[in-house]
């Protein structure tokens, strides 16, 4: 989900430098809201379970979308079943084709236990922009937040007329390894902090886990989960009207840098430098400790052998709530319209 969240502002930016390009994106229906309102861009869906599904189902896929006469095909993942459709289009359809490259070396010398070359690699939306580039489409990314507006989930209108709130975040607290989970004794103490300021707590995830997880939570003042409660369409416009997000390296943060809201990310085992920073998100605002074993992957997949989490677990709720505090007094904007 994370990745697909990803290509967006790199897809609005590329289709405002080109006016006369058109888009087809090809993925899983789920992440179709994510690309709702981008001009020039039509979304196929995928059904890699379905029709989609093995190699007859891929030249199904390579027929369907030879209908729209593409002069040009984007891989921007780059697995298995990415490049046997490019082949399809290079092979049959005589397409260029241009490939994400994934810096597959620069990694492992970024996760190897001994000798870590600790340098930023390049971007992953900057790496998405290559493969447009290669294609013959250049541009530049602004790598800048851009506030998209909204309206506001009719299940929450009325959590936003409350008077006496300054301020309204959100919290993605889950992500898919270990790894990357700030541990769940300390994201309580966080919420717990924080429910004593003037702000409202939206708690994200999904999953009926994570939804009890979070129900414990809600039990602080000014805490509400909606885990389970609103469409993937719905969470993002809330996201939207929401003055920041604290979240993992995951989805969360992709999904809030997406319609422009600020991320005050937390990191374990993985690291900015790998290229998985949110668009637009300062590193200033991630929050981590250095180790020698960090990072010691770039997907937080890898169990840790210290075997006690430090990356995490050093981590003080307190310097995050501090570092929340300061940073949304210092760009607070004005209260979402709730009569829309």
């Amino acid at each position: 989900m994370g990745d697909v969240a990803m290509t967006v502002p790199v897809i609005r930016e590329l289709l405002a430098e080109h006016p006369d390009l058109e888009v087809i994106f090809v993925s899983r229906k789920a992440f179709k809201p994510f690309f709702e309102g981008v001009t020039r861009l039509q979304f196929h869906v995928l059904e890699p379970e379905g029709r989609h599904q093995g190699l007859p189902g891929l030249y199904r896929l390579y027929r369907e979308l030879r209908g729209y006469q593409p002069t040009a095909i984007a891989n921007l993942h780059n697995n298995l079943r990415s490049n046997i459709l490019s082949s399809f289009f290079r092979l049959f359809g005589r397409v260029p084709v241009a490939t994400l490259d994934k810096r597959r070396q620069e990694k492992k010398a970024l996760t190897r236990k001994t000798e870590k070359v600790m340098k930023p690699i390049r971007s992953t939306h900057e790496r998405y922009a290559d493969v447009f580039r290669l294609l013959g489409f250049p541009f530049q990314l602004s790598h800048q937040l851009s506030r998209q507006s909204r309206p506001l989930p009719a299940k929450v209108k009325h959590i936003f007329s409350d008077p006496q709130t300054h301020f309204f975040i959100g919290i993605a607290p889950f992500a898919k390894h270990r790894e990357k989970i700030y541990p769940f004794e300390k994201m309580e103490e966080l919420i717990q902090k924080l429910s004593t300021y003037p702000l409202r707590i939206f708690l994200f995830g999904g999953g009926p886990q994570e939804a009890a997880i979070a129900g414990r939570w809600t039990g602080y003042p000014g805490v509400c989960s909606v885990i389970n409660e609103l469409s993937l369409a719905e969470e993002l416009d809330l996201i939207s009207n929401l003055d920041l997000m604290i979240s993992m390296d995951s989805s969360g943060m992709h999904m809030a840098s997406l319609v422009g809201t600020p991320v005050v990310s937390i990191w374990g085992g993985t690291h900015p430098y790998a290229g998985f920073l949110g668009y637009g998100q300062a590193y200033d605002d991630c929050m981590q400790v250095e180790l020698s074993c960090r990072p010691s992957s770039i997907y937080g997949n890898k169990v840790c052998e210290r075997g006690d989490l430090a990356c995490l677990h050093r981590i003080d709720s307190g310097m995050i709530v501090e570092h929340v505090w300061e940073k949304l007094n210092d760009a607070k904007r004005p209260l979402p319209d709730t009569t829309r």
